[in-house]
């Protein structure tokens, strides 16, 4: 049996089997020990962090795992007198009955805005020679965060997309130019019924005001703050449409929202933390909902300056250069991205970001051992998550529903990344990955592969208050 004993205010909890490591975001972790008792409640081994255990006579022999720890069986189960933990791993049993939900979603299409491309960091002259060209500068956005300068130009009249990239390209070929990308939630369609996040994660027991100091972002639909699960929840929002359109609805963005930091009832993860939400969707001409790579890029750097500890990016589309080095620079400056593989159902393209190096990128699960039908799979895929049957939030109305999808499964690993970045122990995506990836339940074959990448999340926070 092990026992935690901690003087900061929440933990979290990497269990391996009958194991555990405590990640702790406060200085004082230097004082936390793991206790480990034996059946007749006698200390017999403890260990402190960044330290070395000291075992007395009959202890098992413990093999270790860098930063972890992984006893050998028969040690027992989690808990004990004052524990922050719970008595052994409590990860419900769920099946995998409930299904795939009603369909998976279509990539976007077009894949981009028409008649749009994007520049960034032009040059002095590069406006004279473009408007030449026949090109209009429509906007420019400067990014003193992520030290960014980006221009939307239309394109010429009767000129696509893609041919004007190509033609900006050849006459500024040191330039990063693009297409506008455009993005869609990453969700299958919505029917009913109720399982939480909460409890398919196996968090259910934990305060219902865990995560306080802690900041999530996320980029995605709107969120309806005045939603049951979500009034009185530390929430700001700020939307990203063109000058002269909408913002788009809130449907989406109000389940992630509940997910991340919902009332404890609704199945929040971390109700107590403060999450910035930006809206980058849109509603254009034709009366559509959609999202682009501009409005992406000026969402990430609202988030960089707010300084987020992890941004949720249950969002789909293909790959977009300005998009890349954004999301590169946000990386390196200490901005945790983890994002959803797609729910396309295929394996020959590639959803982005999930599909960049700088972005954590999350399958769903379908019950404990099988993956979602619709679920995109590849070299890119990280962690898997509960993602099918998740009951949530829905908007308009006050209720919720079950949601399927790759974007359901995110929030589990963005609050868990949340967690390790703000008590300093993961501060880059390839960080997390390997801290991460020693807390996993391997599924699939053995090791990293492609369908459930290192394997289902196996970790829980323990909060005192």
């Amino acid at each position: 049996m092990f026992s935690i004993y901690s003087p900061s205010r929440f933990v979290m909890c990497l269990l391996f089997g009958g194991t555990v490591w405590l990640l702790d975001p406060t200085p004082a972790f230097a004082q936390s020990k793991v206790l480990q008792y034996d059946e007749k409640g006698h200390v017999i081994s403890a260990e402190e962090y960044g330290g070395k255990s000291t075992p007395r006579p009959g202890t098992p022999k413990k093999r270790e795992f860098g930063n972890f720890s992984k006893s050998a069986p028969g040690s027992g189960s989690i808990g004990g007198p004052n524990a922050h933990v719970f008595d052994g791993p409590d990860v419900p049993d769920w099946d995998a009955t409930i299904g795939d939900g009603p369909g998976s979603d279509a990539p976007v299409h077009p894949p981009y805005e028409p008649g749009e491309v994007l520049v960034m960091d032009p040059g002095d002259d590069f406006v004279g020679r473009a408007t030449a060209m026949g090109y209009r500068v429509i906007e420019t956005q400067t990014m003193k965060v992520l030290g960014l300068t980006m221009i939307r130009l239309s394109t010429p009249k009767g000129m696509d997309a893609l041919d004007a990239v190509k033609n900006l390209e050849a006459a500024f070929p040191n330039l990063v130019i693009d297409v506008n990308t455009r993005y869609a939630p990453s969700a299958g369609r919505v029917p009913k019924n109720a399982r939480t996040a909460r409890v398919l994660a196996g968090w259910a027991k934990i305060s219902p005001t865990c995560g306080r100091g802690i900041k999530l972002g996320m980029i995605d639909t709107g969120v309806d703050v005045q939603h049951p699960a979500l009034k009185g929840q530390s929430i700001a929002h700020r939307a990203f449409p063109k000058t002269g359109r909408k913002p788009g609805g809130n449907q989406h963005g109000t389940a992630i929202a509940s997910m991340l930091v919902g009332k404890a009832e609704w199945g929040g993860l971390l109700p107590g933390a403060r999450l910035y939400a930006a809206n980058m969707f849109e509603i254009n001409a034709k009366g559509q909902e959609i999202g682009s790579a501009a409005a992406l890029v000026k969402a990430m750097e609202w988030l960089a300056l707010l300084k987020v500890d992890a941004v949720n990016l249950s969002i789909t589309g293909s790959d977009n250069k300005l998009v890349r080095r954004a999301l590169d620079i946000a990386d390196r400056a200490g901005l945790l991205l983890v994002a959803s593989v797609g729910s396309w159902g295929k394996t020959s393209k590639r959803a982005y970001p999930a599909s960049y190096s700088e972005v954590v990128a999350v399958t769903a699960l379908k019950g404990k051992r099988q993956v979602y039908k619709f679920a995109n799979s590849g070299p890119h895929v990280d962690f898997a998550a509960p993602g099918t049957g998740v009951w949530a939030a829905t908007s308009p109305g006050k209720g919720g529903k079950l949601h399927y999808g790759t974007s359901f499964a995110v929030p589990y690993i963005t609050a868990t990344a949340g967690i390790l970045k703000n008590a300093g122990r993961a501060q880059h995506a390839e960080k997390f990955r390997k801290l991460l990836s020693r807390a996993v339940k391997d599924l699939g074959k053995p090791g990293r592969d492609d369908v459930f990448g290192y394997g289902a999340l196996n970790v829980r926070p323990s909060c005192k208050s």
